[in-house]
């Protein structure tokens, strides 16, 4: 630790304060929600009391002092233990095959366990260890990165997380995996004829996953973006949330008014949080955290551009593509723009595996932050200086 703390000190920066304080932000307006949530009594019935709002700021608090630490360690040494958190981030994915595996209620995916006191969403530890090995894997490939062995080589480690956790069921947390890997691999020296080829491949592993791995169920929730209104069971969910979105009109509703003035949408604490803001906060307040969502991710795109080396840039560019999806999908989701695939707001959406392990991630990029060796230039090519 001493020698983190030196470094630090060598560094002509210490942290990127703006992205810290604009996730914490969000990490406690959001214990704040599930707070208003629990003492109103809108989610009752789903069993919502204080313990939701504790494990909130727990892990707010756990998560931003691992952040600090993280910050602190220089990650190009970080990601030389591959060898230990991949193979552990991959037993915890396959507990979740095994009789410790469980379904959450309100999802329709196994992609939980349960270790004594603690439930853990194990994707979520494999999403770091992915960003990890995955911008390790092309900062050492990435000049031979188009001769086609190697090229399959970078196909099978993105695929590998996208398979495993498609068979869990868990579809959504599979296009955030292909997400990443997109704007990793993009971000690479990869050649145009890649790139062309791509909508082929996307179009082909779509065409399979309609026909042999999704359900009936799931397709209607794609299909009905298509036709709006008419099936109102599949529905349900989402004109609840847009209805609760429209009435919280311009300055919104407060957060502790009586139960029978907001409008109850399953899951509103966790994926269908922004609609509780949109009813607590109004449409002011709605833009408002968008504002910040969108700060946050174009802080991370902006200190990609600063990393001191090619690896740097491919865990920025992992940071990006998971926060951008997450955002998009979610916000999409409760939109009616994208279908219900249960995919958490990015430091709202309760969820304690989720808030740390954002955390974790905005750690990494603080990483890349305090130990770049050049002063930020929006018109600096870190990759000319290699």
């Amino acid at each position: 630790m001493k020698s983190a703390f030196k470094n630090l000190s060598k560094s002509r920066h210490t942290i990127d304060a703006g992205l810290v304080f604009a996730v914490t932000l969000c990490a406690g307006i959001s214990t704040l929600l599930i707070y208003s949530i629990a003492h109103n009594g809108i989610s009752a019935n789903e069993g919502i009391g204080d313990s939701y709002w504790k494990t909130q700021l727990f892990s707010m608090i756990t998560g931003l002092g691992l952040a600090v630490i993280i910050s602190l360690i220089d990650y190009r040494k970080l990601v030389k233990l591959w060898f230990i958190f991949a193979p552990a981030a991959l037993f915890l994915v396959a507990l979740t095959f095994t009789s410790l595996g469980y379904q959450r209620a309100g999802a329709d995916d196994q992609a939980w366990i349960q270790l004594g006191p603690v439930n853990l969403q194990p994707s979520e530890v494999l999403k770091i260890a992915f960003i990890l090995t995955f911008g390790y894997h092309l900062s050492r490939d990435e000049e031979d990165m188009n001769k086609p062995l190697h090229m399959l080589l970078l196909l099978i480690h993105g695929g590998v997380p996208i398979a495993i956790v498609g068979l869990q069921g868990d579809y959504g947390t599979a296009i955030v995996f292909a997400a990443i890997f997109a704007f990793m691999i993009c971000s690479a020296k990869i050649s145009w004829k890649y790139l062309a080829a791509a909508p082929l491949v996307i179009g082909g592993a779509v065409a399979a996953m309609w026909f042999f791995a999704l359900d009936d169920f799931h397709k209607k929730r794609i299909l009905i973006l298509f036709h709006p209104g008419s099936d109102s069971d599949i529905e349900y969910q989402q004109d609840l949330g847009l209805a609760a979105l429209k009435s919280g009109k311009i300055f919104g509703k407060g957060l502790f008014e009586d139960v029978g003035e907001y409008i109850y949408v399953p899951e509103i604490h966790n994926d269908f949080i922004f609609t509780y803001v949109g009813q607590v906060f109004g449409f002011l307040g709605s833009m408002g955290l968008l504002i910040i969502l969108t700060y946050i991710c174009l802080k991370i795109f902006a200190d990609s551009r600063v990393a001191c080396d090619r690896l740097g840039r491919f865990i920025c560019m992992g940071a990006f593509g998971l926060m951008l999806s997450h955002c998009i999908l979610n916000i999409g989701m409760v939109l009616k723009a994208a279908p219900v695939i249960g995919i958490p707001l990015p430091f709202l959406s309760a969820g304690g595996t989720a808030m740390v392990s954002m955390y974790v991630i905005i750690g990494l990029v603080l990483s890349t932050y305090s130990h770049r060796a050049v002063i930020y230039n929006v018109f600096y090519d870190a990759a000319k200086e290699e």
